[in-house]
């Protein structure tokens, strides 16, 4: 598996993460982001370092540091919302809005049966998601997400709880049919620097995208 590069320089790389690549070791083993990081050494000695987190289904634009102070002040940036996001999913149905934004609190629940999920809960965690409609095919729908906070699965209980439609493909907030992952994908990341220019990124859909007719997000 080739990883792409869609930026590049001294302290930062972003890579355009395959979708069902799980950044961390999965516990009971398998393929991880973890097997490429001597290959994104790219001639530095140290291994580069996720700044954030994407899901193991979502692909697209992940920010790695290639030093400790570099991670440290992308971490804080992350922390201190000065990076801009932008995801691009497909919606298991067609709203009946075309553009909204949806605030909702998220908690952090767990069952035996279920294993853990998020859910709108008056004490939990404010969470800020603006969307738009891109385009519309077969009763499905191309949305664009951008998230002012980073919540744990924030995008993908705004789809289901917040416009009244999951994810294509989402097995927790959906009926996980479909398509062979969850439909999200981080389209596009830029992180403000001070002095030095913004490290920005775009990834483009992925071939699955494609398929169910969302060729162009």
């Amino acid at each position: 598996m080739n990883i792409d590069i869609l930026f590049e320089d001294g302290e930062a790389l972003v890579i355009d993460k395959p979708g069902g690549l799980p950044i961390e070791r999965p516990r009971k083993g398998g393929a991880s982001l973890e097997d490429h990081l001597d290959t994104l050494k790219l001639g530095f000695q140290r291994a580069p370092v996720a700044v954030h987190r994407l899901d193991t289904d979502t692909s697209g634009c992940l920010l790695l540091a290639r030093n400790p102070k570099a991670l440290k002040r992308f971490a804080g940036a992350f922390e201190n919302r000065l990076v801009d996001k932008r995801y691009l999913g497909i919606l298991d149905g067609e709203p009946a809005d075309e553009t909204g934004t949806i605030e909702l609190s998220l908690s952090k629940i767990s069952s035996a049966e279920k294993g853990w999920r998020m859910i709108p809960a008056k004490k939990g965690k404010p969470s800020l998601t603006h969307w738009r409609t891109l385009s519309r095919c077969g009763g499905r729908t191309l949305v664009e997400f951008t998230p002012e906070t980073g919540r744990t699965h924030q995008i993908r209980v705004h789809a289901a709880s917040g416009i009244g439609i999951p994810l294509l493909g989402d097995p927790v907030y959906g009926t996980g049919k479909g398509a062979g992952r969850t439909m999200l994908h981080a389209a596009g990341l830029v992180v403000q620097r001070q002095g030095k220019p913004a490290i920005e990124a775009v990834a483009p859909l992925p071939p699955d995208f494609g398929a169910l007719g969302f060729a162009d997000g």
